[in-house]
């Protein structure tokens, strides 16, 4: 085989291999773990990881506090193209970097935009493990003291291997009643009250 047709096969081969997408640190499932994992992989390849984290925490902030934007991206009734031109501007606007004003334009596109809060978390699971953290939900039925939050955080830090570190997250739901869920990684535990009164109730149930 002559050398320069071994030359262009090394070099189609190195082009697929530098197309193939980057996996992410961690898992993260569903529909918004699809988005987050592709956005992942095309801000790695462009190097601009930390600059499309600053984006989606500017984006995510502004869901949180701009009631008209919020109520736009949720509303289902609003036609795509309409939806995609505006966020083709604000992207402009804001100047938001190119693998977050894709992500934006695509779930536009694809009628997701309603996922987007739900995306933005998927993608800040994926940057904590990549930088070697562990992210933790907590979530209670009234706010932690911060005596009962500096004890919950000394025994969480022992599921975290060298190097890693937690990142705790508090939530305040009403409706598990008492207790607690806590979900670490990809592990999930349910000690609520609502779930041991689902649960008891169930086994009432089958007894009757």
């Amino acid at each position: 085989m002559p050398s320069s047709q071994i030359l262009s096969i090394v070099r189609n081969y190195a082009s697929a291999a530098a197309a193939k997408s980057i996996k992410p640190p961690v898992q993260v499932f569903g529909i918004e773990g699809r988005y987050a994992s592709a956005l992942f992989s095309a801000a790695s390849k462009l190097q601009q990881l930390d600059v499309v984290e600053k984006d989606l925490k500017n984006i995510q902030s502004a869901l949180k506090n701009d009631a008209k934007f919020r109520t736009f991206i949720e509303n289902p009734t609003i036609k795509r193209n309409l939806k995609v031109d505006a966020v083709k501007e604000v992207s402009n606007k804001i100047k938001l970097s190119a693998p977050s004003t894709n992500l934006l334009g695509l779930l536009a596109e694809n009628g997701r935009l309603n996922r987007l809060d739900q995306v933005l978390n998927a993608f800040s699971t994926i940057m904590a493990g990549h930088r070697g953290d562990v992210r933790c939900e907590v979530t209670t039925a009234k706010p932690l003291d911060e005596e009962t939050k500096k004890q919950l955080e000394t025994v969480l830090k022992a599921f975290a291997k060298k190097g890693e570190n937690i990142i705790l997250e508090l939530k305040v739901d009403p409706n598990i009643i008492g207790g607690m869920i806590v979900s670490i990684g990809d592990n999930y535990v349910d000690m609520s009250v609502s779930s041991k009164i689902k649960k008891y109730t169930e086994i009432i149930t089958e007894a009757v």
